[in-house]
């Protein structure tokens, strides 16, 4: 249970667990040096989590000549990049929009790329030395209603359907055999997905990043990006000068809203997280939770867990949904009401957690664009650039996002290059207060489906079909 013990905000627990944190007033945003004045570069990345901190990692391995710089406004791994579950998985957003709008052979090559994509960054931390605790185990999915495990049947044939035979339809036996969460009724598991520590990946890969020669400057805002005009490169503005570029690349997700004109571009989402006191052995071998794969549900409002390497459970899902006028929360605080509901989730998938200390509790904003749909771009007149839109993916996706920069900005068209989300479209948000009813409206329909299907409602509500209509999320 949640207690005065329980830490809130503090940016997340995989964070401090390293000694990352927001310090304190007065003193300097993170343990980088700040830009010292106006600056000249080849590429200027704006944001110093996994996408930009990927992306300067394979620019530079690819062209060692390259003058690359980070910025970022407080540390790196301050957003979502060190506040997630720690999911290394192949999901993607927008998969069956992309498969109308572009044809089911781009869809599954994108596919194809996302299931590589969770290997290439074990193997990246394999090569660099990154110890961020990653284990491979797959992910666990499990319905605990009937509509639930109706949803489960049509997600387990569409990914056969995709080209993936490899994801199994598993019995509430074979569900439980993995871990034995109170109710299952069936699950689904994938190979394609690994736990890992992401606040030590961010670590180990900024660490990477700066061998290789790249500058990464802390405590840094861009308060402005501005195209190329004439004979004038594309500029990234901040209070201690201006970063000339022959590209400026944003990676920024939940945070872009900040930035002149992007208000209305990406919908900066809210998503909250726990994580327990570590666990006894007991409790463990009651659950059968001994190969660290992740664990979801098919619920409209669904949860997101992992067994730390410390023993602990982590967990998250929506909270807050959304703050009005695109704010974002202060340092990952987050309402006690949302605690006390991932409390619940806890306890009804494991009983035996009942009364465990919930050490720390903290909150993130990721990127959610109007259809969906994850993207990258790179417009070569103006000399911007940009990836995002992760929907709550990003662990992966950001390295397959990077990758493609990458070779856009070298660029040679490439595989990755003619991937279906390179140069997507998607229209804006609604303005205010339009955006914040919606997204309220949507969590809400969501959050009551969910109860009328634990009541026993056996198919799935009208009203969470209504909300997916509404959202755009199909």
């Amino acid at each position: 249970m949640a207690t005065s013990a329980t830490v809130n905000g503090g940016v997340s627990y995989w964070c401090s667990d390293i000694g990352l944190a927001e310090p304190v007033p007065g003193a300097p945003a993170g343990s980088r040096a700040a830009l010292d004045g106006p600056a000249e570069v080849d590429v200027a990345v704006v944001g110093g989590g996994f996408t930009g901190l990927w992306t300067a990692y394979y620019l530079k391995q690819a062209d060692p000549a390259l003058r690359i710089a980070v910025l970022e406004q407080k540390f790196c791994g301050y957003g979502a990049s060190g506040r997630n579950g720690g999911w290394l998985y192949n999901g993607f957003a927008g998969r069956s929009v992309f498969a109308r709008r572009y044809g089911r052979p781009r869809a599954l090559a994108m596919q194809q790329a996302m299931n590589a994509s969770v290997d290439e960054v074990l193997a990246v931390c394999a090569a660099e030395g990154i110890d961020a605790d990653q284990v491979k185990g797959g992910v666990l999915e499990v319905a605990r209603t009937p509509a639930q495990l109706a949803r489960l049947d049509a997600f387990v044939a569409e990914e056969h359907a995709y080209g993936q035979p490899e994801v199994l339809r598993l019995s509430a036996a074979e569900a439980s055999a993995r871990i034995a969460v109170a109710g299952a009724l069936g699950g689904s598991w994938t190979p394609h997905g690994a736990a890992l520590h992401p606040a030590k990946l961010v670590r180990g890969l900024a660490a990477a990043v700066e061998r290789l020669g790249v500058r990464i400057h802390e405590g840094t805002t861009v308060t402005a990006i501005h195209p190329a005009r004439g004979a004038a490169p594309a500029r990234a503005v901040t209070a201690r000068g201006t970063v000339s570029a022959r590209y400026v690349l944003r990676c920024t997700e939940g945070f872009t809203a900040r930035l002149p004109g992007e208000r209305r571009s990406w919908l900066p989402m809210n998503s909250s997280m726990i994580v327990t006191a570590p666990l006894p052995d007991s409790f463990w071998e009651s659950v059968g939770w001994t190969d660290r794969q992740t664990l979801g549900d098919f619920a409209h409002a669904y949860m997101y867990a992992q067994r730390t390497a410390d023993g602990r459970i982590a967990l998250g899902g929506r909270g807050v949904p959304y703050r009005f006028g695109s704010r974002t929360d202060h340092d990952g605080d987050t309402a006690a009401r949302t605690v006390e509901q991932l409390t619940g989730i806890l306890t009804r998938f494991f009983p035996a957690a009942r009364g465990v200390t919930i050490e720390r509790a903290w909150s993130g904003v990721l990127g959610v664009p109007r259809d969906w749909c994850s993207t990258v771009a790179l417009d070569p007149g103006s000399g911007l650039g940009w990836a995002g839109g992760y929907v709550g993916s990003g662990v992966t996706t950001t390295n397959l996002a990077a990758r493609t920069l990458r070779d856009l900005v070298l660029g040679a068209p490439t595989e990755l290059t003619a991937l279906p989300w390179v140069g997507h479209a998607v229209r804006k948000w609604e303005p205010e207060p339009l955006r914040w009813l919606g997204v309220h409206g949507m969590y809400a329909a969501y959050h009551f489906a969910d109860r009328q299907e634990r009541s026993g409602r056996a198919t799935t509500s009208p009203v969470a079909r209504v909300a997916d209509l509404v959202a755009g999320r199909h």
